[in-house]
């Protein structure tokens, strides 16, 4: 999609700090962190949100960013994905948080 900040970010159109990159998806420190490691992961191709993508995508996006928090956070963290206003999701391109650094509270919300 041309207007999709994350479909820039995967094109290279808009320049983040990768952490990782391979041909599926890119991860990288997000600009509004809400803990003390905070990264994005992201399907480099685009579907609005979880419920669009195919599940072997979605494997492999939580294997990613599960190596990425173990080597980031070893001791714990927290993988969100956000869905649909009511779920908080604010930018409509399937993204994976990885949260972590600090202890995780419950309700998160």
């Amino acid at each position: 999609m041309s207007d999709c900040l994350f479909c820039k970010i995967a094109n290279h159109q808009i320049p983040v700090n990768a952490i990782h990159e391979d041909d599926q998806s890119i991860a990288f420190p997000d600009i509004n962190p809400q803990a003390p490691t905070h990264l994005l992961l992201i399907p480099k191709q685009h579907f609005a949100d979880v419920t669009a993508a195919p599940a072997e995508l979605l494997g492999n996006l939580l294997e990613t960013a599960a190596t990425l928090a173990h080597r980031e956070l070893p001791s714990g963290f927290r993988i969100v994905i956000n869905t649909g206003s009511d779920g908080g999701q604010t930018v409509h391109h399937l993204h994976l948080h990885i949260l972590g650094g600090r202890p995780m509270h419950w309700p998160p919300g």
